[in-house]
């Protein structure tokens, strides 16, 4: 029998992810959670994980899912025949993947060491709005750092555009296009220039080597998302250095004469230990502090808040540290409600 607390974090990682539009994965969530698993290696290790098994801890439920794509990505023939574009009953599904869970468990058992990582390149597309907003307000290139990069797929941002309707921002030739449901005013059409981009990350992923990887943890009922990671694989030169975010920081602080420094995260600052964001904030705004008029700060956030629409966008800048609402957004970056002043 599936243990209490695992079952609940499939069942709530189901509905998350039919919220998030994959009915496949909340299948897939919901036969895990419904079913006796079959004895073995990975049954006696999932069952017993020790800490938080939930998406807002260990994720054993995405971790799952992924070695699972990873798999079917990689041709097993019996995920072929039940996973997206073909459709299984729950019976058929929970069958397959039973097989499976013995049949690979060494592949399994390896894939899982590693917590998720997403790379969901349609939260760019508040990346491209905020870097057009900060250019035109500075009109200065940007020294772009990006915190919990994982494999620095969102560095390349201004490689990409953003379809809005009624007006695109970004470039002319992109590397692709995203194209969220906005709302709220077009923001400012001025392209940035970026002097240098860099991400840190605790387990930096290489695009181009570990492309299943990213891949697996995109859902398999959603190819448009495929598309526009393996456009942003192509694209992608950016360096995410290996280590802690804060202690990485720290020495990324330093003023650029004539460059605007651009710190930002997007569903990363969330996953910081309590005494690292403290320590993270006092580094931000001890080195806001000595921002000039040459020498500007930029610290811009898309993080999950007491609100249940989407992850909050917010803007401070130096110097003066002023706070700028920037709106809200879809976590997979699905809709913008985009509430920047003119």
């Amino acid at each position: 029998m599936i243990p209490d607390s695992l079952r609940l974090a499939f069942e709530s990682q189901g509905r998350g992810c039919v919220q998030l539009g994959s009915p496949f994965m909340g299948q897939l969530m919901r036969v895990f959670a419904a079913h006796d698993w079959p004895d073995g290696p990975i049954r006696d290790r999932v069952f017993g994980w020790s800490g938080d098994v939930s998406a807002m801890g260990q994720s054993i439920t995405l971790r799952l899912a992924g070695a699972l794509h990873a798999l079917r990505l990689n041709g097993n023939e019996l995920l072929v025949s039940v996973y997206p574009p073909n459709f299984s009953d729950d019976s058929t599904l929970w069958g397959a993947v039973h097989e499976v869970l013995q049949d690979e468990a060494t592949f399994i058992d390896r894939f899982i060491d590693n917590a998720p990582q997403t790379n969901e390149v349609r939260r760019a597309c508040i990346l491209v709005a905020a870097g057009q907003l900060l250019t035109a307000r500075f009109q200065m290139p940007i020294a772009m750092r990006e915190l919990g990069a994982s494999a620095g797929l969102n560095l390349m941002w201004d490689r990409f555009a953003v379809d809005l309707g009624d007006a695109v921002l970004g470039p002319g030739t992109p590397a692709l296009t995203l194209s969220p449901m906005w709302s709220g005013p077009v923001p400012p059409a001025t392209p940035p220039h970026i002097a240098s981009r860099r991400g840190v990350d605790l387990n930096p992923l290489d695009p181009h080597r570990d492309s299943l990887r990213l891949r697996a943890y995109l859902w398999p009922d959603q190819p448009d998302r495929m598309a526009l990671t393996e456009a942003a694989i192509a694209c992608h030169s950016a360096t995410v250095d290996k280590g802690d975010a804060i202690d990485w920081l720290a020495d990324q602080l330093n003023p650029i004469e004539g460059q605007l420094r651009l710190i930002y995260h997007t569903i990363a600052w969330q996953y910081f230990p309590a005494a690292a964001q403290s320590r993270g904030t006092a580094l931000i705004e001890a080195a806001g502090a000595q921002a000039t008029a040459s020498t500007p700060l930029a610290w811009l956030r898309m993080e999950a808040d007491a609100a249940d629409d989407g992850a909050a966008l917010t803007l401070r800048l130096w110097p003066g540290g002023e706070t700028i609402t920037l709106g809200r957004v879809d976590f997979h970056g699905r809709w913008v409600k985009w509430a920047a002043p003119s």
